[in-house]
């Protein structure tokens, strides 16, 4: 039903990122669906969120969510709620859980260990060019007094370098050390996870802090959904982050 990052200390922060398995939809939802943005029966997506946050040991109740538009919009949430228009949401409330949805973007998790405040961030390649996870931790410096040397991340399961096929039109927004060209084409390959860990060193965190996952969203697109290899028709994972509520 999803995965955990081994990073982050289970006793303080609540962390996952969906699977596609272990939820009620049929094909090509199968199984555990967790968008609304998709034909999928309303239903379905309901019991699937239910099932997901209380496996977690939360509630649906507990979520902060915004419907994402591929920018750099951070929400800074002290409540649950479902906002419009934000791609990041911060906070520092503990029991809230903050959740983005993904289907080939990468999700980030982000701990701040000594001000206690956590960050999820859906970044896909707009928002990666863009450096969303760089200008949240900059949000976040500014909210909580976050630094870099305290902080721990989780980069998700995502559509991985070599699937990551684009023209030059996106590719021209990316730096050299994180794209290769395509043999015998005049396309590239993109490497998101990468580029978004860019942001983190950037910010100040440690190697040794990042967790990146091995998972591509569509060389395993038999654990999660992907956008691009099911040709749009297909569900939607999160990745959530929340401080244990104590």
């Amino acid at each position: 039903m999803f995965i955990t990052p081994s990073i982050f200390n289970k006793k303080i922060v609540i962390a996952a990122q969906s699977t596609r398995l272990g939820g009620v939809s049929e094909v090509p939802y199968y199984s555990l669906n967790l968008g609304r943005s998709t034909n999928d029966k309303p239903e379905n997506v309901v019991k699937n969120r239910n099932l997901f946050f209380s496996a977690l040991g939360s509630d649906v109740s507990k979520v902060a969510m915004s419907s994402q538009v591929h920018g750099t919009e951070i929400l800074i949430a002290e409540q649950p709620v479902m906002e419009k228009g934000f791609d990041a949401i911060i906070s520092n409330t503990p029991g809230l859980m903050l959740a983005v949805s993904i289907a080939d973007c990468t999700p980030i998790l982000i701990h701040d260990t000594k001000n206690n405040a956590v960050a999820t961030i859906h970044a896909g390649w707009r928002g990666t060019a863009a450096n969303i996870t760089y200008k949240t931790l900059l949000k976040m410096n500014e909210q909580f007094n976050t630094n870099g040397k305290d902080c721990l991340a989780f980069i998700g399961a995502c559509i991985g370098y070599n699937a990551f096929e684009v023209g030059s039109d996106v590719a021209q927004y990316f730096d050299e050390s994180v794209k290769k060209i395509k043999t015998g084409t005049t396309n590239y390959f993109v490497d998101l996870k990468t580029a978004n860990k860019h942001q983190l060193l950037r910010f100040g965190l440690k190697e040794e802090n990042i967790e990146v996952s091995n998972y591509c969203t569509v060389e395993n697109n038999d654990l999660f959904f992907s956008h691009r290899y099911e040709k749009g028709i297909t569900g939607r994972m999160m990745a959530t982050i929340g401080l244990v509520e104590r």
